[in-house]
């Protein structure tokens, strides 16, 4: 295993917003430091993705310093949101479960609000070692994530990206292919190794930091949006529907839970250690 290494970082500041491709980056016990503690809601309280919003692909958030983030989007002045002080604590629903979250300021609500035309308010994670545990089907005990989908790092490999780019040219939708690595929003992109090999990951090492493979990640309709233009199509869904199920899941790509956190580089080795 000694050929894998890591190709890519991404880090995403606002969940469902593009983010920034780092050299380096922390890893702390809930994700990539800086990773996933902003999120949009909506209206009602309950978090808005590209799921119910494919134009958020176009907007992108980058680190500012201090948790603070600098968000932009086509027709949009830039404008820094500083991580909110002494909020009050407030519910939104993340898959139909409550997590605490504050506010920002409301110059960030307006923001969003012009870009969207809807209502859109954003807030913060204040604290990700308490606000949200992960699954305890797969979570040990004292184990939390960010505002991510639902575990605090996505692997992906450039070998299975291939292989279901190939598959994809065979399938029905061949003139959407071949799809890029942004599709799947990892947080590590993998080099080197076979296809589909991640899915017998459960435990690996990357830099000084070791992971828990915990599953497969299934995979959503964001999948199907192109992250340049917006547009949807069928492609990825149609092709892991006929070749990629795994119980329930459209399987891409490995969840990954940090057992000891430490720091990650590009380049770095990847050791699989079962």
């Amino acid at each position: 295993m000694a050929n894998l290494y890591v190709q890519a970082l991404h880090m995403h500041p606002v969940k469902s917003l593009a983010g920034t491709a780092p050299g380096e980056a922390v890893v702390e016990p809930w994700g990539l430091s800086g990773d996933r503690r902003w999120a949009l809601v909506d209206a009602g309280g309950t978090v808005i993705t590209q799921r119910q919003q494919p134009r958020l692909a176009l907007a992108s958030a980058r680190p500012a310093g201090g948790g603070a983030v600098a968000v932009s989007a086509p027709g949009m002045a830039e404008l820094v949101v500083e991580v909110p002080v002494h909020g009050r604590l407030e519910p939104v629903l993340l898959f139909g479960k409550k997590v605490p979250t504050v506010a920002a300021a409301g110059a960030a609500a307006d923001w969003f609000g012009a870009y969207l035309g809807v209502p859109a308010r954003l807030v913060h994670l204040d604290d990700p070692a308490v606000r949200r545990p992960v699954d305890p089907h797969y979570a040990l005990p004292g184990e939390t994530v960010s505002l991510a989908d639902g575990y605090p790092l996505l692997a992906t490999t450039l070998a299975s990206l291939e292989a279901l780019n190939a598959l994809i040219a065979q399938g029905d939708h061949p003139q959407e292919g071949p799809l890029p690595m942004d599709r799947f929003r990892p947080s590590v992109v993998v080099g080197g190794g076979e296809p589909w090999a991640e899915d017998a990951w459960e435990r690996l090492a990357i830099g000084d930091a070791v992971f828990r493979g915990v599953r497969e990640c299934g995979r959503c309709i964001v999948t199907t949006t192109d992250q340049r233009t917006a547009r949807r199509g069928k492609e990825p869904l149609a092709t892991l529907a006929r070749h990629r199920r795994i119980g329930t899941s459209l399987a891409f790509g490995r969840q990954l839970v940090p057992v000891r956190p430490g720091t990650v580089r590009v380049g770095d080795e990847v050791r699989v250690l079962g």
